[in-house]
């Protein structure tokens, strides 16, 4: 039953990243899973249930994969080249179609953007501790929602994700400048005792 279920998941995914959402339904899930389509009525009641399921457990599958390195990741601009990497991997498996694909149909159904909604904010605690470690220290540190960065960061990779399918040079540049960003707070991190002190006496006075 395990196994049935998990191929209804797997089914449900490979659909959307190759008929979009609509055409998928429970025929065209069953189809690809290679199973009975009164199976996703029985295992996921309806086939929103599942397509909820499935992307919440996609989710999941990509970010175990990533959490151990996110963990030890030595700077931000490492924390990037892993955000980097994660989307090179989203994007040759078919994955940032099946994101926008899933962004479209949770425009017209609250269910859907609650499932596709939560799935997305799995990345948001990993991202978040990787900040709060990298920024400890960091004059900046005092200025900056630890929280509301990690929320920015990962709406920001997702809106590129997305982005870069109408406008690759663009994304391009919004990473880039990223780059620079985490290089500047590196060059902060870097001053002696007495700059900080000042700089971040300063940065309390705004």
């Amino acid at each position: 039953m395990a196994d049935t279920r998990r191929r209804l998941i797997d089914g449900a995914i490979e659909t959307i990243r190759q008929h979009g959402i609509a055409g998928t339904s429970a025929r065209s899930i069953a189809a690809t899973a290679g199973v009975n389509q009164a199976l996703v009525f029985y295992h996921f009641g309806s086939v929103n249930d599942l397509l909820k399921a499935a992307c919440l457990a996609a989710t999941k599958d990509r970010l175990d994969q990533f959490e151990e390195r996110l963990a030890t990741v030595p700077s931000l601009r490492d924390l990037l080249a892993a955000g980097r990497e994660l989307h090179a991997e989203e994007q040759a498996r078919g994955n940032v179609r099946v994101l926008a694909q899933m962004m479209a149909g949770a425009q017209g159904d609250p269910q859907l953007a609650e499932a596709t909604g939560a799935a997305l904010r799995l990345w948001v605690t990993p991202i978040r501790q990787a900040l709060d470690r990298l920024l400890a220290t960091s004059p900046v540190a005092d200025l900056i929602d630890i929280g509301g960065l990690a929320e920015a960061l990962c709406a920001g990779f997702i809106g590129l994700e997305l982005f870069e399918g109408v406008d690759p040079a663009g994304a391009e540049a919004a990473l880039s400048a990223l780059d620079r960003l985490a290089v500047l707070v590196e060059v902060v991190d870097e001053l002696g005792p007495l700059a900080r002190k000042a700089l971040r006496a300063k940065l309390r006075t705004r």
